[in-house]
């Protein structure tokens, strides 16, 4: 907007100086024109006046002003001669112009171009006795001064301009200076940071609008803020219930002998570990929707280093290979935008998800690599893959592939995957792997390492 308002002032003022500066140049330079043209007319006049008078007198003081006229003008004068007076002066040469002034008694002006004037003026009057008088006058000087009219008005509209030009830009400044609060503003929120508030500040449009946002952020705030407290106690209250019946559960089976009875706790124990399993994952889903932060830049490299120490010992005992892969983790001055936690959990899920799938001795591979402004996580196992279908699917809560997940899982893993790295501002996507299995592609943002330090 602040280009847009510059060039707009710019526009407005270069159309002023055409319409006011380009019309009094066009009058003066006419002026300059027509000014030069009656004076060499003149001249010419009084020359002719004096070679059809006929005598000696008037031709010696022809002959006398064509001299000085030579000596003091960038014109030079030249003349026919008559029965009695044959001036020491050039003689014209024969044209369309000088048959006209002897023959026809006219006089003519030739400016030597149609575009504004030629090189010389030429002016051509007719004297008694079938004579004329020519006066050819240099039009350098001419030249000098049309450009100094022109120069002068154009070297002002440049400096006007600039004028307009630093005008504007702080004028511009000025104008969107609250809607760069607003932008701001709404750049922290998206962000995370629900705690931002813009100023009400500027004209009533803006001040109006900024008190909507606040009042729309303030509300955002406190749902979000009531949905977190509803999920810590949603927390404690699902967790100790179901606590405290596994308990009761091993309780009676510690103490009875019954195969029966055993085999029945058994089941019962095994439901109530699934829906243990489950709540703790619609928790972790419901935290990780009601969890809005701040994206932070982080260190790719320590992130990935760090979650695959922790899984590598339990590839060990299946001899599942995990190998690193791409310039992403080699330089560990690459930084990614992401919540502080959430990119480990969502290597924890990919992990385990492709660890799960994989075969024995099979390898996971995982790769970063910058993409233009983004960071790409990639993780491939060996696993037995995903259809189209599946893969359209593989996202939605309580979905779970035949090949993806175990009977353990709960189907919640790729869902919470997607709603933090969505939170972060990035995408994830499933495609087919190198040699078969599944690739999870992770893009996030990439953070300035400028703006980082």
């Amino acid at each position: 907007m602040n280009r847009q308002l510059i060039r707009s002032y710019i526009l407005l003022v270069a159309v002023a100086i055409f319409l006011f500066t380009v019309p009094v140049a066009f009058t003066l330079t006419k002026q300059l024109r027509d000014d030069t043209k009656v004076s060499v007319q003149r001249e010419a006049q009084t020359m002719a006046l004096l070679l059809g008078n006929g005598d000696k007198i008037s031709c010696d003081a022809l002959e006398k002003v064509a001299a000085a006229y030579d000596e003091e003008t960038l014109g030079t004068v030249q003349a026919t001669t008559t029965g009695d007076c044959a001036p020491k002066l050039p003689r014209p040469e024969t044209d369309a112009a000088l048959t006209l002034a002897v023959r026809d008694n006219m006089s003519t002006t030739d400016w030597g171009s149609d575009f504004i004037w030629g090189k010389h003026l030429t002016v051509t009057v007719p004297a008694e006795g079938a004579s004329a008088v020519r006066i050819v006058y240099s039009t350098s000087d001419m030249t000098k001064r049309l450009w100094s009219i022109w120069g002068f008005r154009a070297g002002l509209a440049v400096l006007v301009l600039a004028a307009a030009a630093a005008i504007g830009a702080y004028a511009a400044r000025r104008i969107t200076a609250p809607l760069r609060e607003l932008n701001g503003m709404a750049s922290k929120f998206s962000d995370g940071d629900l705690t931002a508030r813009s100023q009400v500040t500027g004209p009533p449009e803006t001040q109006t609008l900024a008190r909507t946002l606040n009042q729309g952020a303030e509300r955002l705030d406190t749902l979000v803020a009531s949905q977190r407290i509803f999920v810590a106690d949603a927390s404690h209250q699902l967790r100790t219930p179901l606590t405290a019946l596994r308990l009761s559960l091993d309780n009676i089976a510690d103490g009875t002998d019954d195969e029966f009875v055993r085999e029945d706790v058994e089941q019962a124990t095994a439901e109530v570990v699934r829906m243990s399993r489950l709540v703790n994952g619609l928790l972790v889903l419901a935290r990780a929707e009601a969890k809005v932060t701040a994206a932070e830049p982080l260190s790719l490299r320590d992130i990935v280093d760090e979650r695959l120490s922790v899984w590598r010992p339990a590839a060990d005992e299946r001899g599942v290979t995990i190998a690193l892969r791409g310039s992403g983790v080699a330089d560990g001055r690459l930084l990614v935008l992401a919540s502080p936690g959430h990119l480990d959990q969502v290597l924890d899920n990919v992990l385990s998800n492709a660890l799960e799938v994989s075969p024995d001795g099979g390898t996971i591979t995982v790769r970063a690599q910058p993409r233009g402004d983004e960071m790409e996580l990639t993780v491939s196992d060996g696993g037995p893959g995903m259809s189209d279908a599946e893969k359209s699917r593989a996202f939605d809560r309580f979905w779970r592939g035949q090949g993806l997940t175990g009977r353990s899982g709960s189907g919640l893993g790729l869902a919470v995957v997607k709603q933090l790295v969505t939170d972060d501002g990035g995408t994830v996507t499933l495609t087919d792997a190198p040699g078969g299995g599944l690739c999870v592609v992770i893009s996030l943002r990439a953070a300035d390492r400028k703006s980082a330090g």
